[in-house]
């Protein structure tokens, strides 16, 4: 697959093209959500960081008739609980992202052509390579690039969900704006 630029233009023909179709995108979150960081407690608890800029993005996504859903192997419940606070979907703790991919589409009548997916490491390529959309963050493992559409410019954790949420919206001439 030809990767377009390192940095999609939402006013690109090839982007526009490639995300129109698209009514569901999954997120990984440690290293998409997150700066793929973690801290550990003294106590083994651990916790994560995460942008603040990601809620009114996701918003945006939603407007554009974009379903925002998280797919996670992580099993910290971290996850589901970021999940909540952005009032998004979420599966966690899964050793199949494809299968559960499949499974979340297939329940809004959906294939996996008709959904995005946005990764930053190895075990995110079965999925990329099934999806419609597959995209990366601006420090994704090389390993990814030839298997995503567009790298964000931002990186994960510090504003590469709503880059592509805006990205999108864009795409498809949704304002952004609050709430």
């Amino acid at each position: 697959m030809t990767a377009l630029p390192a940095a999609a233009d939402p006013r690109d023909p090839a982007f526009v093209e490639a995300q129109a179709a698209v009514r569901l995108l999954f997120f990984d979150f440690d290293g998409v959500f997150t700066d793929n960081a973690v801290f550990v407690f003294e106590d083994g608890r651990e916790a994560v960081r995460a942008s603040r800029f990601d809620g009114i993005g996701l918003r945006r996504l939603e407007r554009a008739g974009v379903e925002p859903f998280i797919l996670s192997t992580e099993v910290n419940p971290v996850v589901t609980a970021r999940a909540g606070k952005l009032k998004i979907g979420c599966r966690q703790g899964l050793s199949d992202k494809i299968a559960a991919a499949r499974e979340v589409a297939g329940e809004r009548g959906l294939a996996l052509g008709d959904c995005g997916f946005v990764g930053n490491d190895v075990n995110d390529i079965p999925l990329l390579r099934a999806v419609g959309l597959p995209l990366g963050v601006a420090d994704a493992h090389e390993d990814i690039h030839p298997f995503v559409r567009w790298l964000t410019r931002r990186t994960g954790g510090h504003g590469a969900v709503r880059e592509i949420c805006d990205a999108i919206g864009a795409a498809r001439g949704v304002e952004a704006r609050y709430p």
